[in-house]
């Protein structure tokens, strides 16, 4: 049977209120039915529920007062004091709990963002709402989507997971799991998650790290990973300021030039995007694949600037070179991707095919659309040495003022010495392989040809002097021309030996060996003053 108490609108206070976990509410028309709805009050109509700071308004409501529960239906309205307002079609309120659910077109707003979802559920006591269904949160800056999530409401965090993205006019985050605050725009990612460029379409890829929506400066320390227009950027932690075009790498970095299948590494580097440069430090190496056959160039600095077409490698002090087919090293190392040229300075040598080249200054020329090694140079105190294959004191020497070769498929194939050519060669018997004769010569310019490291051909240019001698009557004189070294014990024969250090560096003095000129000093003085009184 169906019980009307009250006509009117009026405001009830029910038995117990006065306990604190207790409801008040109104409405204009309160009646039970309990055959339909037992145990509870029909509320009908401006229907108002407060409790304990929260203030409900609906149309229509059930309350069980055994259960503390509120069931409101129609327009319901919660507002929790003067920063909090959410709306929806439904909500169940569990006042012992404090805990709401709410569904059918929810929106919550705070002052700094707006929450829309068909699911929701508000824990007052821990003052934390989640989410199952997905929900959109915007916010000034950012539109944050997920699957689930929660947002506690006395930090501004939401920690969105499963099917995340962060989007606003510059970028688009997707991850699956995520902490953003909303008063700061700061999010902190962990998991797979990528940064895309809304504008320019770069993006960075981590597994975990820190993104500043507001002033696009990020920070990743997982796998991180950064792809700009004409770079790809790795390394155990990133740092990237999108508005300066900045980006530093930290630990296990590889830096890959798409455009010119150019590859650095290092343990320390600093890109500058509007610069188009790159600085590399602790132990950088530049590597160049061509045809699977990798070049490595190492140096304590490695800086790259320049757009793709006109781009410049500088690499210094201490620079070492390996390829499987050539070998080298110097102090620095200067290369323009634009014209192929490579340039050598200061003590630099070379090694192929067993050969030894050096020179006052050595430039390598590749082939711009090959990429191929084509041609060489080696200006001023020229000087070329091979070690006999079958013995062990034995050289075969070229020098000149320059010397120019010519590489075919990676192999030196022709030289010529210009300016005060001179040659000592070693003659083999093709049946014993016994040295027979040693020759040398010289001419202005001498042509060589050569076969697997080997000289083949011999062609002197101008009018040569040449004398050949028995191996018993070979003077020592002539045996190593003048400025012969060989260094082989600089050469890295792996590319871990590019890392190395040489034998031959300066070891720091010890405290002893500072002191020993001091003291040889004095006794010098000491021994000159006796010897004087003497006198």
């Amino acid at each position: 049977m169906k019980k009307i108490f009250v006509s009117v609108f009026l405001l009830s206070f029910l038995q117990g209120f006065s306990q604190s976990n207790k409801m008040a509410f109104g409405a204009a028309l309160q009646e039970v039915d309990e055959e339909k709805y037992p145990g509870a009050t029909i509320l009908t109509g401006n229907v108002k529920m407060t409790h304990k700071g929260i203030v409900l308004t609906c149309k229509k409501a059930f309350y069980y007062q055994k259960e503390n529960f509120f069931i409101a239906l129609q327009n319901v309205i919660i507002k929790q004091g003067d920063t909090i307002t959410q709306t929806s079609d439904y909500v169940d309120y569990d006042a012992n709990s404090e805990q709401a659910l709410s569904w059918g077109n929810v929106v919550l707003k705070d002052p700094e963002m707006t929450l829309t979802t068909d699911t929701l559920q508000f824990d007052r006591l821990n003052q934390k709402l989640y989410y199952q269904s997905f929900a959109n949160i915007k916010d000034q800056t950012n539109t944050l989507k997920s699957k689930n999530g929660n947002y506690y409401l006395e930090t501004k965090k939401f920690t969105a997971t499963t099917k995340v993205s962060l989007v606003n006019p510059n970028h688009n985050l997707e991850s699956n799991h995520l902490d953003y605050y909303t008063n700061s725009g700061l999010a902190y990612l962990y998991g797979p998650s990528t940064i895309t460029n809304r504008k320019n379409e770069n993006k960075i890829y981590c597994e975990r790290g820190f993104y500043n929506t507001k002033t696009d400066i990020s920070y990743f320390v997982k796998n991180a990973k950064l792809f700009l227009k004409e770079r790809t950027i790795e390394g155990d932690s990133l740092y990237y300021d999108k508005n300066k075009g900045f980006a530093s790498a930290t630990n296990n970095i590889q830096i890959i030039d798409t455009v010119k299948n150019f590859v650095t590494k290092g343990n320390y580097a600093e890109i500058f995007e509007e610069e188009d440069s790159l600085f590399i430090v602790k132990k950088a190496v530049a590597i160049s694949i061509v045809d699977l056959d990798s070049t490595f160039i190492h140096g304590d600095t490695l800086l790259v600037t320049g757009v793709p077409e006109k781009r410049i490698v500088r690499i210094y002090p201490h620079v070492k070179i390996f390829k499987s087919d050539l070998q080298g090293k110097c102090d620095s190392i200067h290369t323009n991707q634009e014209t192929g040229y490579t340039k050598m300075f200061r003590k630099p040598v070379l090694w192929s095919d067993g050969n030894q080249i050096t020179g006052d200054t050595i430039y390598l020329i590749s082939n711009t659309e090959t990429e191929q090694l084509d041609s060489l140079k080696v200006l001023n105190k020229a000087f070329i040495v091979s070690k006999d294959s079958l013995s062990v004191e034995e050289y075969n020497q070229i020098k000149g003022r320059n010397m120019f070769g010519k590489f075919y498929n990676n192999k030196l194939k022709l030289l010529l010495v210009k300016g005060d050519a001179e040659s000592v060669y070693y003659n083999r018997s093709e049946e014993t392989r016994k040295i027979e004769t040693i020759t040398k010569e010289i001419s202005s310019n001498i042509e060589f040809t050569m076969v697997d490291g080997q000289i083949e051909t011999i062609k002197y240019l101008k009018t040569s002097e040449g004398k050949t001698y028995p191996p018993s009557l070979l003077p020592e004189d002539v045996k190593k021309l003048k400025g012969f070294v060989w260094r082989e014990d600089e050469q890295p024969k792996t590319k871990e030996d590019i890392f190395k250090k040489d034998n031959e560096q300066e070891k720091p003095k010890s405290d002893k060996d500072l002191i020993k000129p001091i003291l040889g000093n004095q006794e010098k003085k000491q021994k000159e003053a006796v010897s004087s009184k003497n006198k």
